[in-house]
């Protein structure tokens, strides 16, 4: 498994985001029965100006948001509430999954508005992060159900409480 990150806020050295992120990635593809030797993606951890122009750019919405992914490949499946399309393998057997960004502030911001501890904030959003790259989403009820449920099951393989309990769904 590769999971290359880029650490430009150095803020989330002392949440162990290398960690945590490796953890949630090596859970998000033993739940999806992928290899995690043959998976790679790249993440991002910046702060909130970063991931604002990114947002702006590449979203049209000019202000900060917790995550952000880039999928390699589309893998969703068009119809709601479907699992997405199975990642192909390039012909040296690896899966390219696609790009995450983090934003420090509004991670933080939002585990202490919600009384969660960063890391386990952190380890959601990069597991949802990794779902978007997957071809999972949350655009429509169905699609919002499967990809939550997948990252409450993701998450308690982690040890960690369900993030939607008690929260407004996404």
């Amino acid at each position: 498994m590769s999971l290359d990150i880029v650490m430009e806020d150095l803020r989330w050295q002392t949440v162990g985001l290398d960690v945590l992120a490796a953890r949630a990635e090596a859970a998000t593809c033993a739940r999806l029965g992928l290899d995690p030797d043959m998976v790679e993606a790249s993440l991002l951890a910046c702060d909130d100006a970063r991931i604002a122009v990114l947002n702006t750019r590449f979203r049209g919405k000019p202000a900060p948001t917790n995550v952000l992914s880039w999928p390699a490949v589309d893998l969703s499946p068009g119809v709601p509430g479907r699992d997405p399309h199975p990642p192909e393998p390039d012909p040296g057997g690896e899966i390219a999954l696609g790009d995450i960004a983090i934003a420090y502030e509004t991670c933080a911001r939002e585990a202490a508005e919600s009384g969660k501890a960063l890391a386990d904030h952190a380890t959601h959003l990069v597991v949802h992060g990794l779902l978007h790259l997957l071809g999972y989403d949350h655009e429509s009820d169905a699609d919002a159900a499967l990809m939550e449920g997948l990252e409450i099951e993701v998450l308690g393989r982690l040890g960690l409480d369900d993030p939607y309990r008690n929260a407004e769904r996404a």
